[in-house]
């Protein structure tokens, strides 16, 4: 199941802005309502930290995570839909995780899809806890979704 991660070609490294169209591929193929090319290219600009996961020279995952004032927010993490279910997502969470404790983080938060049951498990898994709800915080196919709120002390 695993085997990806031990693939001699599975290269970790921060994200550039030259790596924008290729992220933007994955985004829009993971996401009814991606981020836009800026949204990356600001968070590269500001000094988020974005990092993927590339096999063979093909992007095949992501994270970005924000921080300041001894918190963090992960703002994204997306794996293509073909590499999904081999734990590349933990892996990146744990990558950013640990960033967060070498700025001395106190506290890691993020938002999930209150439809996304499999990476509220992820997130759990790693320490995670629910602390609360933003009514309508995502767009949705249907008018608006609400994202439930976790934090990680560290």
């Amino acid at each position: 199941m695993n085997t990806i991660l031990k693939d001699p070609l599975l290269k970790l490294r921060p994200l550039k802005e030259r790596d924008i169209d290729v992220i933007m591929t994955v985004e829009r193929r993971c996401y009814e309502h991606p981020w836009t090319a800026g949204i990356f290219r600001d968070s590269m600009k500001v000094g988020y930290h974005c990092w993927g996961y590339f096999l063979d020279d093909q992007l095949i995952g992501y994270v970005v995570m924000s921080e300041a004032a001894g918190e963090a927010h992960i703002l994204n993490v997306c794996i293509h839909p073909d590499q999904r279910g081999q734990g590349l997502a933990k892996r990146l969470m744990t990558r950013v995780i640990t960033c967060a404790k070498e700025q001395q983080v106190d506290t890691v938060f993020l938002e999930v899809r209150a439809s996304n049951r499999i990476a509220q498990g992820l997130y759990e898994s790693l320490g995670f806890n629910e602390i609360g709800l933003r009514r309508g915080y995502y767009p949705a196919g249907k008018g608006r979704e609400d994202a439930i709120l976790f934090a990680k002390v560290l």
